[in-house]
């Protein structure tokens, strides 16, 4: 109805169309009106018009609400449309990085009852704590002399050469990227704890968000049917980890960074040996990392 009113308006404006051929429908019939019908007819359109758009507008006489009504759902289409470039599956690891990223986020939240495991001379410390349905996790806090751009390209973008500079992992590969901020991986962790921890290995999705001055990088366990669990190996689990990297207040060139874990090692192993391993595995983490990054030139910022 809109539409059509809409092109009797305009029509009836335009001086080559006040005269039409009805080819279509028998001879060519010149069409030809008053000035004071065409008048007439101009105004009762646009009155048609202006009821239109108060018919159509929620909550309101004027046109500007129906428009906005528009564009949140032109908007939410958009959504639908790019939800479309996924299949169901990769739909569900998208799903599932951003769960674990929630879940992980909203442990790091909670700051009661966190016991202190080690406490480092430069500063670095391992907290722990017991999460009903989740088990026991791990806190490192510490501060590294890099700015935030630094850790994000080595520790998201240079993923897959973890391998090189920290001896707890010999691999990390990337299975599948999904879009811009998820992905699913296999790592193949060393033996620990002079071997008696053997080789274990993690099918995980990742997901990664920037938040203002603010990156997460979060992951959970996911089965991925193209990697299979392989001979020798035992297949572990993460549960919902996260390393959350922010600028240190007041000296923008270094990061806090704040690491979350959360594994299950499986096997027979002694709990005591398991937090050993794992809280050891988060202090080392950080003297590699510092490492590497003190050992490669300045990054070119791309976070």
């Amino acid at each position: 109805m809109l539409l059509a009113t809409f092109k009797l308006c305009a029509g009836s404006s335009y001086r080559h169309m006040r005269n039409m051929k009805g080819e279509l429908l028998g001879p060519p019939v010149r069409v030809t009106r008053s000035p004071q019908a065409m008048s007439r007819l101009r105004h009762q359109a646009v009155l048609a018009i202006g009821q239109e758009l108060n018919r159509r507008a929620p909550g309101g006489p004027t046109p500007a609400a129906w428009i906005n009504q528009v564009r949140r759902r032109s908007s939410l289409l958009g959504s639908q449309l790019e939800d479309t470039l996924y299949s169901d599956h990769e739909l569900a690891y998208i799903q599932q990085g951003e769960e674990a990223m929630q879940r992980a986020l909203g442990i790091l939240s909670d700051q009661e009852g966190w016991k202190k495991e080690s406490q480092q001379a430069n500063g670095d410390e391992v907290l722990s704590k017991v999460i009903p349905d989740v088990g026991k996790v791990f806190r490192l806090e510490v501060v590294v002399d890099q700015p935030m751009e630094r850790l994000y390209e080595e520790l998201v973008e240079h993923m897959e050469a973890m391998g090189e500079w920290n001896p707890n992992v010999k691999e990390i590969k990337v299975l599948q990227k999904i879009g811009k901020d998820t992905v699913i991986t296999h790592e193949l962790a060393a033996e620990a704890a002079g071997n008696l921890v053997g080789p274990r290995d993690f099918v995980s999705v990742r997901c990664t968000k920037r938040r203002g001055s603010m990156c997460v990088l979060a992951g959970m366990a996911t089965h991925y049917g193209e990697m299979p669990e392989q001979k020798g190996v035992i297949r572990a689990e993460h549960g919902p980890t996260c390393m959350v990297l922010h600028p240190l207040a007041g000296s923008p060139s270094k990061t806090k960074l704040t690491w979350l874990l959360n594994i299950d090692l499986k096997g027979w192993l002694p709990k005591t040996i398991i937090n050993q391993v794992l809280s050891q595995t988060q202090v080392d983490f950080a003297n590699h990392l510092r490492k590497r990054l003190e050992s490669r030139p300045a990054l070119e910022a791309r976070c």
